[in-house]
């Protein structure tokens, strides 16, 4: 195996290069203290290891070490498992919860992530092994880049339109344009909200985001999201100010209310637009027969 220490060496120094690079990515989904980036960039190490000497390893007839291999795999998911506990946990103490959809696609792209730097090991080592070195180092970096388009998924700003709405008053029910939001009977409480709330109408640009939409999880994504990005006046004990979304059941047109930190309503717009549409929570109808003449 010592012919192949400089690919081993390449496939491991790649690895760690993607794992880094897809860190980087995605600041809002992972924890961002310094252990929880110890703890990725170790496990991208282990997983850059394991793809750098599974194709040295099969040359050399070591079909053993292959084996490792599923091993990592287990533990992977193990690490799934653990994520999607510590982050279920935490719940309790958000403010504006981030809902179990939302942790269960953060647990599955934490898993996802290491099988990424695998390949890119993959891909680095056994270029350099049929040629040389140098395109496999080429081959690398293309690799990370390509890991790091096929990590990107869907924005709520690609399948919907976020417009300012009137939040208003009709008697004791909050409404923005009209759509009701909620019961308020304090009359302090709907002075501040007039004053310093904000409310928007999101607009689905068809049926089948439209139907995402219409997901609980996914809501409850676009109010943690825009609570963690602008802030949020809510308080323990405090209902008037709890961030909420409810729907026009006739369009399917979604209305935000929130009481942000500061009434800057193109930040809140923008938080909207930069919340991931969440895996659970696609769903397409407009790809069945059915789906498509219902909505004709």
């Amino acid at each position: 195996m010592d012919k192949y220490s400089q690919i081993i060496l390449l496939g491991i120094a790649t690895g760690i290069a993607a794992r880094i690079f897809m860190l980087r990515n995605d600041y809002r989904s992972y924890p961002s203290y310094p252990h929880g980036y110890v703890t990725h960039i170790s496990l991208g190490i282990i997983a850059a290891a394991l793809g750098s000497i599974a194709i040295p390893a099969l040359l050399e007839k070591e079909f053993t070490a292959v084996t490792f291999l599923v091993l990592a795999a287990q533990q992977f998911r193990d690490i799934r498992n653990m994520e999607r506990e510590t982050l279920s946990k935490l719940e309790n103490y958000n403010m504006v919860p981030r809902g179990f959809d939302y942790i269960e696609g953060i647990a599955k792209t934490f898993e996802a992530r290491n099988y990424l730097v695998i390949l890119v090991s993959l891909v680095s080592t056994g270029t350099a092994v049929l040629f040389n070195i140098w395109i496999g180092i080429f081959a690398g970096i293309f690799t990370i880049f390509i890991s790091g388009f096929l990590m990107r998924g869907d924005f709520v700003k690609d399948i919907a339109i976020v417009k300012i709405g009137k939040l208003h008053f009709e008697k004791s029910l909050l409404m923005v344009d009209n759509i009701v939001i909620m019961n308020i009977g304090l009359e302090d409480s709907k002075k501040k909200i007039l004053s310093e709330g904000i409310g928007l109408i999101i607009h689905p640009k068809n049926d089948n985001a439209r139907a995402t939409l219409n997901n609980l999880g996914q809501r409850q994504a676009i109010l943690h999201d825009v609570s963690v990005l602008v802030g949020s006046k809510l308080e323990t004990g405090e209902p008037d100010w709890t961030p909420l979304m409810r729907k026009d059941i006739d369009t399917g047109k979604l209305a935000l209310y929130i009481l942000p930190n500061e009434k800057d309503v193109e930040c809140v717009i923008q938080a909207v637009y930069q919340t991931p549409i969440l895996e659970s929570a696609v769903q397409k109808p407009l790809e069945s027969k059915i789906g498509r003449k219902a909505a004709d």
